[in-house]
């Protein structure tokens, strides 16, 4: 009998502490002021929009062009934290977002187009410019919203609000019935390419919480010279000289905001 009121109260607690989940994350919400939700609601629909953007302009573009593209929102993020947010700019954000600049120009240089090959490099760019504009405004939306909230839970309230656009999308333009089409190799890709963004949110929205959004987004923008890297390697795309240097300025204009 002893040995059974032992076991009771060891598997007490942890069944008090997985119930206590649900009502602590009531709490939370409702602990949430309108002005911070309706900061994480247009950030989320801003990220909601990039991604739209970013992977049509995946589908008309090469990766090695669309990435930078994309990233250059980090030179736009710097500038809307030091007109919005009133963030200084020091010399090394200076050299920073000139690096980032020069690079992007470089990376994103008009190659010639393959014998047949269709036009649609310009609307895989324009896209790219699109994205790139909303990601922007996401880290500088959600950098008013988290200021006053846990990071963990503003992520939840915009992953719901960006799972609510691009579900949607789906079904509004009528291709929902397209999800029985998806093989086990694509919904794989799809699981596995989810689970790194929601780890990378997680981080990257703590780090907008304790730190300058000038200085969290360039050094998030690292990511563009793995994503090159693999490109070249996994998808066996073709990169040019002007592109190597291009990477390398922007993982240098990043890496001085770590000094």
């Amino acid at each position: 009998e002893g040995e059974s009121v032992t076991m009771k109260q060891r598997e007490f607690p942890r069944l008090k502490d997985k119930v206590v989940l649900i009502p602590g994350a009531a709490q939370g919400l409702a602990g949430v002021s309108a002005r911070t939700l309706v900061f994480l609601v247009l950030s989320g629909l801003a990220t909601g929009a990039s991604w739209l953007c970013f992977y049509r302009a995946l589908q008309l573009g090469d990766m090695n062009r669309v990435v930078p593209i994309d990233k250059s929102s980090t030179v736009m993020t710097m500038l809307l934290a030091l007109i919005f947010l009133g963030e200084g700019l020091t010399f090394g954000k200076a050299v920073c977002m000139a690096a980032i600049a020069a690079g992007t120009l470089l990376m994103i240089r008009r190659a010639p187009a393959a014998a047949g090959e269709p036009p649609k490099r310009a609307a895989g760019t324009v896209y790219a410019l699109l994205s790139a504009v909303f990601a922007a405004l996401t880290a500088i939306l959600a950098k008013v919203g988290v200021r006053d909230i846990d990071s963990n839970l503003a992520t939840a309230i915009r992953t719901t609000v960006i799972l609510a656009i691009t579900w949607g999308v789906v079904f509004a333009t009528g291709i929902g019935g397209k999800l029985r089409e998806l093989t086990g190799h694509n919904l794989l890709f799809l699981v596995l390419s989810g689970i790194a963004t929601g780890l990378s949110w997680l981080f990257y929205f703590k780090a907008l919480q304790t730190g300058e959004a000038s200085r969290v987004a360039p050094i998030d923008k690292l990511s563009v010279a793995i994503t090159i890297f693999l490109g070249i390697v996994v998808l066996h795309e073709q990169v040019s000289w002007n592109v190597i240097v291009g990477g390398l300025l922007i993982v240098g204009g990043s890496l001085v905001l770590l000094l």
